[in-house]
């Protein structure tokens, strides 16, 4: 039996799976999300383990002897930062944390996009972890000059358990100073950060065993053995792993509270536009990916907040009330945009409404909206790296036939649901099945594992209408851009 630990931005999430991934038991821990300030997230490192411990304990309960391997999977690009005897020196700052503007205009303009992309095949962005580093350097330079070891968020995990200090090369490709080309720190970057080696993790790739549990938490979990402790992944690759995304031309999108369009890649890519990140695979090749922080997150603030809603059901059948032909249409950069604009001042937006519109045009709007947006992600990943022909759904807007018909639609490709949606923790599992020698390689598990539910092709007349559409959407942003800044 195998676990996989997906630690999430709202919840730890634990399954234990078989070698063929059957599911067995599922156990989700939720904690707390902190907002200091506007713009800023953060949570405390301690509430993700001690939930982690109690769902771990929960999950393998009556399983104990059974249990060969642990792999983990968790948020990219959180700083949590450690000083003398590991005391955690202030909360983690996340991934979708916004404070970061003028340290990432910093290593933009002035130390150049171009070195940046020599050195680390990536762009700075206002969620990586570099200007987080740069700002606690500034902003808190008591912290700053404390710091022994800078984790990011599965790493603590797998710190506080078995007391190695690791990362692997999937996850600290988000980091801005590992070389991903390379797959080893840029000491340039180190350098312009103000940080060494030997206060950043030793780095594995994601099927690497890094160890096993300290004798406390083996008997915290009544463990008669010792269980292989798995490095697995940043949750974008172990994501796409989780839905067998792992062949070149191979492309996931995952519509979780960010939206991502993930490309499976044998080499190694660099987007010179500058929306597109450029990473390590949890397969030992590359990956390339368009990421929008406003995606089910934006779909949540309409239905939870705005609507104040609790039926998902209703809300996807109000979609066929509304029109596909009207030019209503609604951008959803509600907390700034990475992917496909790269512009942290950019507002939510709702424009063409007229006196017939009622709800279900504003339903289908916000959900068409999300979907223009992912699709300009997944244009500028064609136009570097070819055509792509297939797209596999994951996260929870998968679950829903209407949206995994539109995004059929406003694609024109087929898109396919898979059997099993657990996503990064079984992508997670699958490492731990690799790095313990049930499978040879990530491929191998994906292959056996990962079974196809159901497909979409795109329809012909909604192709054709939806193509009109998007063109008029795109245009949209460019002509209100500067009215957005306050």
């Amino acid at each position: 039996m195998f676990v996989g630990i997906d630690l999430g931005t709202s919840a730890v999430k634990l399954i234990l799976v078989d070698h063929l991934g059957n599911l067995y038991h599922s156990v989700s821990k939720s904690y707390p999300l902190l907002m200091p300030k506007t713009g800023w997230t953060e949570q405390n490192p301690n509430d993700w383990f001690n939930q982690t411990l109690e769902g771990l304990k929960e999950l393998i309960k009556g399983f104990e002897d059974h249990i060969e391997g642990v792999g983990f999977s968790g948020q990219m690009h959180g700083l949590v930062l450690l000083g003398d005897d590991d005391v955690l020196l202030r909360n983690a700052i996340l991934w979708n944390d916004q404070r970061t503007t003028l340290e990432v205009e910093q290593l933009n303009q002035h130390i150049g996009i171009q070195t940046l992309l020599k050195e680390t095949g990536n762009v700075a962005l206002t969620g990586l972890t570099a200007p987080k580093i740069l700002w606690v350097k500034k902003h808190e330079p008591d912290v700053f000059r404390k710091i022994r070891k800078i984790m990011l968020p599965k790493d603590y995990l797998i710190y506080k358990l078995t007391g190695r200090f690791v990362s692997d090369t999937t996850d600290m490709s988000g980091t801005l100073y590992f070389d991903v080309k390379h797959r080893q720190y840029s000491s340039k970057m180190l350098g312009i950060l103000g940080i060494n080696a030997s206060q950043c993790p030793e780095i594995f790739e994601s099927s690497d065993i890094i160890g096993t549990f300290k004798p406390f938490y083996k008997e915290f979990f009544r463990l008669h053995h010792d269980v292989k402790v798995i490095c697995g992944g940043g949750d974008q690759s172990m994501g796409a792993v989780g839905v067998g995304v792992v062949e070149n031309g191979q492309c996931s999108i995952s519509l979780g509270t960010s939206g991502v369009v993930f490309v499976a890649n044998e080499s190694f890519h660099v987007d010179q536009r500058h929306y597109l990140q450029s990473y390590c695979h949890a397969n030992g090749h590359y990956m390339m990916m368009g990421v929008m922080l406003n995606a089910g997150g934006a779909h949540k603030w309409w239905f939870k907040q705005v609507l104040e809603q609790t039926d998902y059901e209703a809300f996807y059948q109000s979609l066929s009330h509304a029109k596909e032909n009207e030019h209503l249409y609604f951008l959803p950069y509600l907390n700034g945009e990475r992917s496909p604009i790269n512009d942290p001042n950019a507002t939510g937006v709702f424009i063409g409404l007229k006196h017939h519109h009622a709800l279900p045009d504003l339903n289908r709007a916000v959900i068409e909206g999300i979907t223009f947006s992912l699709k300009q992600s997944f244009d500028l990943i064609e136009n570097i790296q070819g055509h792509i022909t297939t797209i596999r759904l994951t996260g929870g807007g998968a679950v829903n036939q209407s949206w995994a018909q539109l995004i059929a639609n406003i694609f024109n490709r087929k898109v396919e649901r898979i059997v099993v949606e657990e996503g990064p923790a079984l992508g997670a599992a699958i490492t731990a099945m690799v790095g313990c020698g049930q499978y040879q390689q990530v491929a191998d598990a994906c292959q056996q594992i990962v079974r196809i539910k159901d497909n979409f092709d795109p329809q012909a007349e909604s192709v054709t209408l939806y193509k009109k559409k998007y063109q008029k959407f795109k245009e949209i942003y460019p002509q209100i851009k500067d009215l957005m800044l306050v």
